[in-house]
């Protein structure tokens, strides 16, 4: 009985252990369970935004001594000692954990884009743990970065933990991943048709119909959740325009450039600020609490600086600030962003660029109201800079049309903000060329421009390539003992090494019988004794070496010192292997199984 007993002890864990495997081969298709865990992912994701939003809230309302619901940037004051000590301490607070985090979890994180463009949706869910904790830290402290970067970095980590327990192929793990930031989005602003192009345009790279359903699933699914729970995001309460006239759409593409410029100053103005803590002498861990400091001293200014600034965003759409008002507060937040994310705290740009949008696009309004009789209101122009100028830092134009269609409900105004925010795309694009993430990875040396998948260029390489079997000779061998193991027909070329085993060349078979008679020794006829391929090369670096050598075939060595002969490549097989590549990622961007 005791061994039955064991038995089924023993079934039934193998049964957990395989649960995941087991219940994939249960559903019939690849889409519907693609969906079933899209819209799992999208549920996870909208519980996630619930409980950070509820965290960094609470934070405000104890730590800045808040009697509302924890809106810290709509304040028209704040608690001057509190101002600077929170941020300040609290900054203190995420350089020490830094240092334990260097010490005890090595490596950087890897975010949703950087994932599924190099490692086909990979992401540490350990790491991605560490980023929200450090943003929830960042933001609930007052730092003037957004929860952004935090939610889709979570809600990607566990999709992509989620995907890879199933064991589903790379291309549906890198959908996964944009469902998880789909959500995410779609939850943070109550917006699922953007929260969708968000992962479409920036994270899975690529928009298909194949991947509409899954993603699209994903972002109501979070948003159902956040409306069962009571914490879906406020809709703006504004008035929109009945139409907007053509001779508008000249100041509007005008605003798009604008917005485009002051999106490349903030973009650069990031990079300073961390060039100038990294250049100071101050020390990693103490970077953060001088930033928090100088953040604290402009709240005492204006409040509008610290956090997300959703409260200031709001009042600026209201029409509550002056004009004078608004040129201040864009250029101190402004310059409270770049040195929150230079000085070291964590979070992102994304509802900041909003926000400056807003006050850039106000201010341009208020201008635009004293050199002519019949202007675009203001808030229209707020509406119009706040997706340009998002554009222009996040990325990603039909995100931010659908952000603003979702927000109003304003075909109209949805129009224009399309024009502006193809005007910004186009300005950054031709003077620019990155977004805020793009930026960050060129600064990394990283050749990322989109989360298109290139990882297979990088696993592609000489080492896996390359054929293994080849034969070697030394290079004082004779001339005629060559002849005699290598006749015409047995191979294309021979490879030499040295007295020490190191490769010294290539000799052709057809020239070796064909030579003249004044040719006595093996080494007379060795081509390419410099040019080797390393197996750490990627197939592009190969294909350049092949026609910079101009080379049919080159030898594989361990090293450029030791010279150690690997195996050897042909210029036919990795161009074969290349186009195969390509092809079969054509075949994912147009949606083909």
């Amino acid at each position: 009985m005791r061994a039955g007993i064991a038995s089924q002890g023993a079934a039934v864990k193998g049964w957990v252990l395989h649960a995941p495997l087991t219940l994939r081969a249960l559903v019939r298709t690849d889409e519907i369970w693609l969906a079933v865990l899209a819209a799992f992912t999208g549920v996870l994701g909208g519980l996630l935004v619930v409980v950070i939003n509820s965290i960094t809230l609470l934070m405000h309302r104890v730590l800045f001594a808040l009697d509302n619901d924890g809106r810290l940037s709509g304040l028209g004051q704040l608690d001057p000692v509190r101002a600077v000590l929170v941020p300040t301490i609290g900054g203190l607070v995420l350089g020490l954990l830094g240092l334990l985090l260097v010490r005890y979890v090595p490596g950087r994180p890897v975010d949703p884009i950087e994932a599924n463009a190099i490692y086909g949706g990979r992401m540490s869910m350990r790491d991605s743990l560490v980023v929200m904790v450090q943003t929830i830290l960042s933001n609930g402290v007052g730092a003037s970065i957004g929860l952004e970067a935090g939610y889709t970095q979570i809600g990607s980590a566990l999709a992509s933990k989620l995907g890879r327990s199933f064991r589903v192929r790379r291309q549906d793990l890198r959908v996964l991943v944009g469902c998880g930031a789909a959500g995410a989005i779609g939850a943070a602003f109550d917006a699922p048709i953007a929260g969708a192009f968000y992962a479409f345009e920036l994270v899975i790279g690529t928009y298909s119909l194949v991947n509409l359903a899954p993603v699209t699933l994903a972002s109501i699914c979070a948003i159902l959740v956040t409306h069962v729970l009571g914490s879906a995001a406020p809709s703006l309460q504004i008035e929109v325009p009945v139409a907007i006239g053509g001779t508008d759409y000249l100041p509007i593409l005008a605003l798009g450039v604008i917005s485009a410029l002051v999106g490349i100053a903030i973009m650069r103005a990031v990079t300073l600020s961390e060039s100038m803590f990294r250049r100071s002498a101050l020390p990693v861990w103490l970077r953060p609490a001088v930033g928090g400091l100088i953040v604290g001293l402009m709240a005492l200014i204006t409040p509008a600086v610290m956090s997300s600034g959703h409260m200031a965003m709001r009042l600026g759409l209201d029409a509550q600030f002056g004009m004078q008002q608004v040129a201040v507060m864009l250029v101190l937040k402004a310059v409270a962003s770049a040195v929150s994310i230079g000085s070291g705290f964590r979070g992102g740009l994304f509802f900041a660029s909003l926000f400056l949008g807003v006050l850039t696009g106000t201010l341009f309004g208020d201008l635009l109201a004293l050199v002519t009789s019949n202007p675009l209101s203001p808030v229209i122009c707020a509406l119009i800079s706040m997706s340009a100028l998002a554009v222009a830092v996040v990325g990603g134009p039909l995100t931010m049309v659908f952000l603003a269609l979702e927000s109003t409900g304003s075909l109209p105004l949805t129009s224009a903000v399309l024009a502006a925010s193809v005007v910004s795309s186009l300005t950054v694009r031709r003077t620019f060329g990155y977004s805020f993430a793009t930026w960050r990875f060129h600064l990394r040396g990283e050749s990322i421009r989109s989360a298109v998948d290139i990882g297979w260029m990088r696993n592609l390489t000489v080492g896996r390539m390359m054929r293994r079997e080849v034969r070697t000779i030394r290079r004082d061998t004779s001339l005629a003992a060559v002849r005699r193991d290598y006749p015409l027909g047995s191979a294309h070329r021979i490879i030499l090494v040295d007295e020490a085993g190191a490769y010294a060349g290539l000799v052709l078979v057809p020239e070796l019988h064909g030579s003249e008679e004044d040719v006595t020794r093996l080494d007379q006829l060795v081509h390419y004794p410099n040019v080797m391929l390393l197996p750490q090369m990627t197939v592009k670096e190969a294909v350049a070496l092949f026609e910079s050598a101009e080379a049919d075939a080159l030898v594989v060595v361990d090293d450029a010192n030791t010279r150690q002969v690997l195996g050897e490549l042909t210029e036919q097989y990795a161009l074969r292997r290349y186009t195969e590549e390509l092809d079969r990622t054509r075949r994912e961007l147009s949606g083909e199984r």
